[in-house]
């Protein structure tokens, strides 16, 4: 009776859910792969959509009017590669990894943490977040992916390496903590907090370092950007002090729901018991808990850009703009504010969803060029 009682809850179901939803779990995956397949059926660079094309510029292919990381002109490719790379070394790993752990709470976050890719485009829009046309990249009218200031690029499937990264070390480092603490201290009685704690500085510095430099090797721009950010006005701006806490509404809850306590089970698991979540099938409970709450999480890191958005708080413009086959992204006028030619694209939800009740403003330019005007962008 003491052995069983100390096994982990989600051991025994998980060997048991494995062997009866076995056909499902290939069913899935061939749903998956066949849904992949058909994205890649439909993938092209450049732009083909009047409403984000600048009809005007011809130049094949188009010429950078900021330089890269290192003057190297082929990031994209390299970034493209790697991922492809990755995903394929993922997925062999998931598979390995599957078949001896079936149904393993991280196996399952990390699905949960590809999965809210749904939600990307909105996360571009949010937060000014203007992809690079030369990606290979979704029909821009598409439903969904139209929200995306130029374009959703496939290099987003990776989000399984950045999301969860941070609780490998942050578990790690509670628990050397925890190793020289007393039972009775803090890192014991609230771990979840301390767990927390632990991943916080983690999600930051991958995302403030991963970050940085991909803006700097033209994979994409913020091209508005609020107070807080570094490289102000420059091209490879970056919304620093928002971006970092708010990437965090994810990377923490998806290392917290892992967190197991002394029966093995983990927080996810708990909060599907208690809310009798498909009760008689723990291990799919769990899955849902994560689904819905890091969904969640996602969505209030776009809330927090949407709000600075509808504040018109991020007004500083990355100039020069580097996409010049690409119409200037600007719903609320202050690339024109700043002198930065046309023609110039509003996007999709540009009315109150961005603070505009009755949509782009009218705005003046400025008399003397301004900022980004020809020669002093």
């Amino acid at each position: 009776m003491t052995a069983e009682q100390t096994l982990p809850a989600s051991t025994n179901t998980s060997t048991t859910e494995s062997r009866k939803g076995s056909p499902w779990v290939w069913a899935w995956a061939a749903a998956a792969f066949g849904f992949l397949a058909f994205l890649l059926a439909n993938a092209r660079t450049g732009l083909e959509s009047d409403r984000v094309r600048d009809a005007a510029y011809t130049q094949t292919p188009p010429e950078r009017p900021v330089p890269v990381l290192f003057g190297f002109e082929h990031w994209l490719g390299v970034l493209e590669a790697f991922t492809v790379v990755v995903m394929v070394l993922i997925t062999i790993t998931y598979v390995v990894a599957w078949r001896r752990h079936p149904y393993h709470p991280v196996l399952l976050m990390g699905i949960v943490t590809t999965l809210i890719v749904w939600q990307d485009p909105i996360m571009n829009w949010g937060p000014f977040a203007v992809y690079n046309p030369d990606l290979h990249h979704l029909p821009e009218d598409w439903p969904l992916v139209s929200l995306s200031p130029t374009v959703e690029p496939f290099v987003v499937l990776g989000y399984i390496m950045f999301y969860l990264a941070p609780y490998f070390p942050g578990i790690w480092l509670l628990r050397k903590i925890q190793a020289r603490r007393p039972v009775d201290s803090f890192v014991w009685r609230h771990p979840l907090i301390s767990l927390a704690a632990c991943i916080l500085p983690f999600g930051m510095i991958l995302d403030a370092a991963l970050e940085i430099t991909l803006v700097q090797t033209g994979m994409y721009i913020y091209s508005q950007v609020p107070a807080g950010s570094i490289f102000m006005g420059q091209t490879h701006q970056f919304p620093l002090i928002v971006e970092i806490l708010a990437v965090n509404f994810v990377m923490v809850p998806a290392g917290v729901l892992l967190y197991r306590d002394d029966t093995g089970r983990t927080v996810a698991e708990r909060l599907a018991q208690r809310a009798k979540i498909f009760a008689g099938r723990p291990t799919l409970g769990m899955f849902v808990v994560m689904l819905v709450l890091i969904n969640l999480g996602y969505m209030c890191y776009g809330a927090t850009f949407a709000l600075v958005k509808m504040a018109h708080l991020s007004d500083t413009v990355a100039c020069p703009w580097p996409y010049p086959e690409a119409k200037i992204y600007d719903p609320q006028g202050f690339y024109e504010e700043a002198g930065q030619p046309g023609p110039y694209s509003v996007g999709i939800w540009s009315g109150w969803e961005s603070g505009q009740p009755n949509g782009r403003p009218d705005v003046q330019p400025p008399a003397d060029g301004g900022r980004c005007g020809p020669g002093n962008g």
